[in-house]
Parts: C-alpha cells; structure tokens; sequence
C-alpha cells in the first residue's frame, strides 16, 4: 500500500451550514473518516495548514502548502490537497511552478456539494485523486506532476480554470488534453504526462512569490485614462493583459504608445487571449503585431491562472531582466504548447 498524505486547506468539501451560509467547518480527519473506502487504497496521513474558502486563499498560503509537501515528501509517495473550486487553479498552477524538481504526484480536488451532503461529489474525487496520487507504474509514479482531478478527468493542473459555478465537471483544460479519464478503470494518458528531467530524493520549492501583478481585460471602450492609471499604479512590475481573439489589441496610436511607455519603464506585459480555447499568435494579425513590436511577451495559449501565477514565481526568483524574459517566453512545466 502505498503512503499518501492528505493536506485539507477547507473549501467547499469540508463546509457546513452555519446560519450564515456555507463555511470550512469540517478537519481533514473528519473528512477521511466520512469516506472509510479510502483505508483500503493506502496508509493516509493527514495534515491542516489551514481550514478556510478558497476566495481567502493568498500567496503566503501556497508558500505554506508547498512548504508542507517538502518537508514530508520524502515520507510519502504521493499527495492529495483539498482545496476549494473557486481558486483551486490558482493555487494548483502556482504549486506546479513553485515545486521545482517534483516526481511525485500531488492531486488537487474538492466539491461542488459538501462531503456532508447525500449527493455530495466529494467521496468519489476524494477517492480517486487518492488512487491516482498512489498510482505506479514499472515501480515509478503514474502521474509525477501537479494536477487536477474533478468529476472523472484529470488535468494538467497549470492547463486547468473553472468553468461553472454550477456544474459538477466545474473545471476545464481548454488547450491540453486529459491527463486520465476514469471510468470503469482510469485511462491515463501516458504521453501527456510530464515526466522530469532529473530526479532528486530532496524537493526544492520556491520561497519567495512576487507581488506588483495586475490583469487587465481589455474590452471595446476601455479609456486611455484608465489604463494608463492602472499601468501607473505603484509597485507594478508585470501585466497579463487579456486581448481579443488571437492576441489582438487597437492600434490607436495613443493606446499603443501607453503600452510601450509601461514596457520602457520595465513593466512586463504578457499577452493571452480572452478566449477560453485557443492560442495567441501575435505575427498573426496587424492588430497582434503591433504589440509585438513594442516589445509586448506572447503568452500562447496560458490560462490567466498560469500567467498570473507563473509571474509570481519567475519575478520571485529575482533573475536580471534577460533571464526572466527567456523563462517567460519558454514553458517551465507545459503551462502552455509554443
């Protein structure tokens, strides 16, 4: 049987109504014991770094999850974090980045419906992330990567958004395809998993996230005043700027040259595409190419969780200019297909 660690942060899984709403109320021994299926899948340990909603969820918290898998990853073979739905790809994405030379798994899931519910869609994502997290192959792990797991598909986490409030297959990966699919028995995907390129017994995580990020959606109208405010606000250092289509943006001479004074100013500017499917290709358009040449970065096709998350951890690392543009522009952990 394999050792599985179990993180429970809170989220939707382990709420309760409380007079004023739904809230974290149960532990993570609590929720093990409303599954007992799980004693037959592996030895579970269980740990609480936090018991909150997900919309509570900060940079400081991820550095403590992260912080959690290094110190027991040598004691374990995989792990499973329950986090809540509404920031769950946050989180995840940023973990991907944040865990630097992982080769084990870690499985994100939660609910829509609490664990204390009849219909809940808890004990069976609970369930199988355990399975998948514990899963092997040829004596290595199945699945050595961060990912996502809701409603019989796994994702690449980085590749992953919510998609409704409502559906229990809340989550997507528009751009990349399943990681497994679970039916009768979990189809993985084998080559679209990835796999390291080194494997060292000891975890190295990222300790320091970046702050000074800002996204901005662009939408017919928006006013020259407004975004040079948001392109002047204090302490900017990076922008994912959510264009239409296929990276397009206005040329106005006047709404470019604000972007380009931003970049001179040594704000970096990483454009994605507003569209949940599909890539940005800059070259593409006149209205994508203009961007381009002033020095705009291509985000592919990232989410906005990656591309936020991935500039926390790549101006974390406190690289000159140079080196943090090179790992922008190239995929760290798949986030996107160049």
């Amino acid at each position: 049987m394999k050792h599985i660690l179990l993180i429970a942060t809170g989220g939707t899984i382990a709420s309760a109504e409380d007079g004023n709403g739904l809230s974290p109320a149960l532990t993570g021994e609590e929720l093990a014991r409303s599954v007992p299926e799980i004693e037959g899948l592996c030895e579970l340990d269980i740990v609480q770094p936090m018991n909150i909603d997900s919309t509570n969820m900060r940079p400081a918290d991820w550095l403590r999850i992260a912080e959690v898998i290094r110190e027991n990853y040598d004691a374990h073979d995989g792990f499973v974090v329950l986090h809540g739905t509404d920031t769950m790809s946050y989180t995840a994405s940023a973990m991907s980045f944040m865990l630097e030379n992982l080769a084990k798994p870690v499985v994100f899931t939660g609910s829509q419906i609490p664990i204390g519910v009849l219909r809940t869609d808890g004990r069976e994502n609970l369930i199988t992330a355990i399975e998948i997290a514990g899963a092997h192959i040829g004596g290595r792990p199945e699945v050595p990567e961060v990912s996502l797991y809701f409603q019989n598909r796994l994702f690449r986490a980085n590749r992953t958004t919510k998609r409704s409030a409502e559906a229990l297959s809340a989550f997507r990966s528009y751009n990349y395809p399943p990681l497994a699919e679970v039916g009768v028995s979990i189809a993985y995907n084998l080559p679209a998993i990835l796999h390291p390129t080194e494997i060292s017994p000891e975890l190295r995580i990222a300790t320091h996230l970046a702050d000074g990020i800002e996204v901005i959606k662009l939408f017919p109208g928006l006013g020259e005043n407004i975004l040079r405010a948001m392109l002047s606000a204090p302490g900017l250092r990076a922008v994912v700027l959510e264009t239409f289509g296929a990276g397009n943006a206005p040329t106005d001479d006047r709404f470019i040259r604000i972007l380009k004074e931003a970049i001179d100013r040594g704000i970096i500017i990483l454009n994605i595409t507003q569209c949940g499917g599909g890539k940005v290709s800059m070259e593409l358009y006149e209205t994508g190419l203009r961007l381009q040449e002033i020095g705009v970065l291509c985000g592919h096709d990232m989410t906005t969780e990656a591309a936020v998350t991935k500039l926390m951890y790549v101006l974390g690392l406190d690289l000159p200019d140079d080196r943090t543009r090179a790992l922008l522009r190239r995929p760290l952990r798949g986030e996107f297909t160049a």
